[in-house]
């Protein structure tokens, strides 16, 4: 059964009312499985001169400095426990990407059904190994920007913790947004053909234009989908112009489960559908 997720990620502008909406929206209109946020500590991820430098696009910042921009989107941990209980009001899943250790440690604490780590931090191996030791729930692991031999490190400190069977890998180019050719969605068929057996499930997470690669994503073994979510791809903020407006996702769940439905083999040579058919066009030898 393919899994959507809506990737909120800071696209709520820090503001919890557009979260909330954000979180109606993609479940009731556009039926998603799951929203996901974004949890960082500024002080912690960034180096004082990063912290106090400009935005790099300053059109799109919330501060005077990007790490003020920064904490401006940022939620604390009340507020996720609070997102996290409006998430079960409207019978959606909740899940947060965690940057660094700080906020591992906060989100393990609401107990959500999985916690991602994004492409950024999937060599972090300090909270990885925190995340594998104290956190019960499924771990779901980007491989953006990732060395192969990054991969095989990560796969085996999974490994070595015995936490390979709650272990989701998702193929993902980190661009926003990416071009199709760049897409390169035949890795997911590598994934699932190298650690299909190993890990939990293989996953897509897309930063990409329109919603036709979702579809190919699933038929290739992605049970997974994410797709960057927002109410308005023209507000302030770099990720809007990557993610989809809430009729794109709807019909990204709709496509994904109309292909589940067509990837399937033949009940029978013929089927119930074909049989008037058959009687009425199948040439017969004349006896």
């Amino acid at each position: 059964m393919p899994k959507v997720v809506a990737e909120i990620g800071c696209n709520h502008r820090g503001d919890m009312s557009i979260a909330q909406e954000m979180i109606k929206v993609a479940a009731i209109f556009c039926r998603a499985d799951y929203v996901k946020f974004q949890k960082r500590n500024p002080r912690e991820l960034l180096s004082e001169q990063q912290y106090n430098s400009p935005h790099p696009n300053p059109i799109h910042s919330y501060g005077k400095t990007y790490g003020e921009h920064r904490e401006f989107l940022e939620f604390d941990i009340e507020q996720h426990r609070e997102l996290k209980e409006y998430c079960a009001q409207f019978n959606i899943g909740y899940a947060t990407s965690v940057w660094d250790l700080t906020s591992a440690k906060e989100i393990v604490s609401l107990s959500p059904d999985y916690i991602k780590i994004p492409s950024a931090s999937n060599t972090h191996h300090e909270m990885l190994s925190y995340l594998c030791d104290y956190f019960e729930g499924d771990i779901h692991v980007s491989l953006g920007m990732t060395l192969s031999s990054e991969r095989e490190e990560l796969i085996e400190l999974f490994k070595q913790k015995k936490r390979l069977p709650s272990l989701v890998l998702y193929h993902t180019t980190s661009g926003y947004p990416v071009k199709f050719e760049d897409l390169c969605l035949l890795e997911i068929s590598k994934l699932v053909d190298t650690y299909g057996k190993e890990v939990k499930e293989i996953g897509f997470s897309g930063h990409h234009l329109g919603i036709f690669a979702d579809v190919i994503a699933y038929s290739l073994g992605a049970v997974w989908v994410e797709r960057h979510f927002t109410l308005d791809r023209t507000w302030k903020g770099t990720d809007h112009a990557a993610s989809l407006e809430p009729d794109g996702l709807r019909r990204v769940k709709r496509d994904l489960m109309n292909a589940r439905k067509a990837l399937t083999y033949r009940r029978s040579d013929i089927l119930d559908v074909e049989i008037p058919q058959r009687e009425k066009l199948k040439w017969k030898t004349p006896r």
